[in-house]
């Protein structure tokens, strides 16, 4: 610890931050994504940050945002330097930059080492995921529904896409339903989503009974109406995606799954593979 300078860090160690992300990325797995700038920026560059450095090289690091409730924080160690009490020391800087805020935690590169720290700190997991690949070099074969037929995501179809977004999602505890314009428009506004490779499924009276959003190589979202689960249309809308993301030339698909979400013995089963987990933590203040 001795030999460690400790101090903030900002855009000008975007490069360090990164070659830390892969390192941890590399040793637990977890979202792929989290080494893009974007995501960095998001989680680590923050109201206020602290890292620690060896020989030029940042081997620890945390940012916490604060003005907002809970307050939110994430944070790395290097592989070759865990277990020597660094990330006790992030986490309770973390807690004590936070003052009498909540504190919620993401992790984006989970390992039980982490969740053992946490709960030891006194945070209380809320939310975990699968982080799954898949090769795109072995495709699924899946055989169409009776009665089902299937067509690209266009700006037309958009209103169908949005009811069958909220009648698949409808029975979901807490589920809330945004404003159709609101979710629309997230969706096309984000410049990795693919309309072309994302499908709705529609039934013999032509109303549609579920759908898969594509965004760059993952499959953002699938969702199947109450009254026509069970009958291979979630597997069929994957399989056909997995189909067009290999036509299209890319290697591998992803996607996140809830750790209570039943679809992972689908996915599992349609050839995707674990590939690390992502997770929250809250930290409550009493």
């Amino acid at each position: 610890m001795d030999a460690l300078t400790w101090k903030e860090f900002g855009e000008e160690q975007l490069g360090a931050l990164t070659e830390l992300a892969e390192a941890c990325l590399a040793a637990d797995g977890g979202l792929p994504l989290f080494v893009r700038p974007a995501l960095l920026r998001a989680r680590l560059l923050q109201t206020r940050t602290l890292g620690a450095w060896h020989d030029n090289r940042l081997v620890a690091a945390v940012g916490v945002g604060l003005g907002t409730q809970p307050a939110g924080s994430t944070g790395m160690v290097h592989p070759g330097w865990r277990g020597r009490g660094l990330g006790g020391r992030l986490l309770d800087w973390a807690v004590e930059q936070a003052g009498d805020a909540a504190l919620l935690l993401t992790t984006e590169s989970w390992s039980p080492g982490a969740e053992r720290l946490f709960v030891a700190r006194g945070f209380e997991r809320t939310f975990a995921e699968w982080v799954l690949r898949h090769d795109l070099a072995a495709l699924p074969d899946v055989s169409p529904p009776d009665g089902v037929r299937t067509g690209p995501v266009t700006r037309e179809s958009c209103p169908e896409l949005f009811e069958a977004y909220r009648a698949s999602f409808a029975d979901r505890p807490g589920f809330r339903a945004p404003e159709a314009q609101e979710w629309l428009g997230e969706l096309w506004d984000d410049d990795g989503y693919r309309p072309d490779l994302s499908l709705i499924a529609r039934g013999p009276d032509g109303a549609a009974v579920g759908f898969v959003n594509v965004v760059d190589n993952w499959i953002d979202q699938v969702g199947v109406v109450p009254g026509w689960r069970q009958r291979r249309v979630g597997a069929y809308l994957v399989g056909a995606a997995l189909r067009s993301l290999a036509g299209d030339g890319a290697g591998q698909a992803w996607l996140c799954v809830n750790d209570d979400n039943p679809a992972a013995v689908l996915y599992r089963r349609l050839g995707f593979g674990d590939a690390g987990r992502r997770a929250r933590y809250l930290h409550r203040r009493f």
